[in-house]
């Protein structure tokens, strides 16, 4: 009976001792291979974006266009290249967290088998009379030392039991990373994609550059000038607009926030990953306020330009509600206006194309509500950022397109961030 009793323990020794399957040795060089890839990368993609923002304040030639583009797309082939090694080390950590798992799981099984075997032996000695079991031994200290390794079987059976728990958290808890790093997975994948469009269409910006100047100097400072006379042009019919707007009360939305929180109060999260600042707020160098012929018409930059890459993600700056958008906008492109909680709202220009959001929707701080571009009136692709503490929007008649006020009612968006 003590070899049965033995034997048991020794399988039960088995089984509390099997090991969790952890992630192979190559399975570590893999990872540690993966991420010095894209940490190397990301190095390579900053280094090319901080060329961009040192250009990119006005690219004054056609050289320094080109020079801005074709950095670009080598910062969003790192990004890309990036981004796919992600992917990859992802894939192996899910392998390995699939094979803990099942790991877990035959060692759940060995644990639910040892103690059958117990609960079994237990059973046969329970089924005895307890008289007719004495009389089976020799002396009353054989009989006591069967109860004693009674009492450590059952002792096994609850160390076991409570082994069993704790694999069956572990299971659980590794089943919570899987489900995470699958939802990474996902979202490296649609990061994957927006990347290879966001190549696809800064190389198709280059051609199309190169196209429209036939790589002359002077035919590019004629495009430019154009683009320039229409904005000054803009913001000069946009005054007159905005000033009969007020005067009639003729606001669509009208948001005004009574209490604004002092310069420095950190509200905001940064509009775009991997971005650079390109122009400030107010009377910038590019401004040329107080002149006829300046791009804002003489008035000053009523917010702050970022430059991250065409096609790159742009986040609401904090938690609230889309007021308003517009689409196709003459001067401004495609942008969205977000209302916060505090009624300051943020207005986002320029963008390429919008997330799967509408007028309504309510984002969080840090959530992607579009894409970067250059839709309406730029000379590169940027973000334009505005902070209101009072905002309203009209319709211009001419032309039946949504617009907001640009010349009062803003705050350097630099201050809350």
């Amino acid at each position: 009976m003590r070899r049965i009793i033995l034997s048991i323990g020794i399988t039960a020794a088995i089984v509390l001792s099997a090991s969790t399957a952890l992630a192979t040795p190559a399975d570590d060089a893999r990872l540690r291979d993966l991420q010095a890839q894209i940490d190397a990368l990301e190095q390579q993609a900053a280094a090319k974006r901080a060329i961009i923002a040192t250009t990119h304040e006005q690219a004054e030639s056609l050289k320094k266009a080109v020079t801005i583009i074709q950095n670009q797309i080598y910062a969003v082939q790192s990004e890309l290249k990036a981004t796919e090694a992600k992917i990859d080390k992802t894939e192996v950590e899910i392998t390995s967290v699939e094979q803990q798992i099942a790991q877990k799981r035959e060692d759940m099984s060995r644990k639910r088998s040892s103690i059958g075997r117990m609960v079994f032996f237990l059973d046969r000695i329970d089924q005895d009379n307890l008289v007719a079991n004495l009389f089976k031994y020799k002396s009353l200290s054989d009989f006591v030392a069967q109860l004693h390794d009674i009492a450590n079987v059952q002792n096994e059976i609850l160390g076991v039991i409570s082994e069993l728990k704790d694999v069956k958290a572990m299971l659980e808890s590794d089943k919570t990373d899987l489900e995470i790093k699958q939802e990474e997975l996902e979202d490296l994948s649609d990061q994957a994609a927006q990347r290879a469009l966001q190549l696809s269409g800064v190389k198709g910006e280059k051609d199309k550059v190169l196209k429209a100047t036939k790589g002359q100097e002077a035919e590019y400072q004629k495009q430019l000038a154009a683009i320039e006379a229409q904005k000054s042009v803009f913001f000069k019919e946009l005054r007159e607009l905005e000033l009969k707007v007020v005067s009639g009360g003729l606001y669509i939305v009208h948001v005004k926030a009574d209490n604004i929180p002092p310069k420095g109060t950190k509200l905001f999260v940064k509009p775009e990953d991997n971005a650079y600042l390109t122009q400030g707020y107010g009377c910038t160098k590019y401004a040329k306020c107080g002149t006829a012929w300046g791009p804002y018409g003489g008035s000053p930059h009523n917010g702050i330009d970022y430059a991250a890459g065409l096609g790159s993600a742009i986040k609401s700056i904090g938690a609230g509600q889309i007021v308003a958008n517009g689409v196709g906008n003459s001067g401004w492109g495609n942008w969205i206006a977000v209302q916060h909680p505090n009624n300051m709202v943020s207005l986002y220009a320029h963008m390429s194309t919008f997330a799967n959001l509408k007028v309504g929707s309510t984002v969080t701080a840090g959530q992607v509500i579009g894409y970067e571009g250059k839709t309406g009136k730029v000379t590169g692709s940027h973000l334009h950022l505005s902070l209101y503490k009072e905002f309203f929007t009209y319709i211009k008649d001419a032309t039946g397109q949504l617009n907001f006020n640009y010349f009062e009612g803003t705050l350097n968006p630099l201050d809350y961030m």
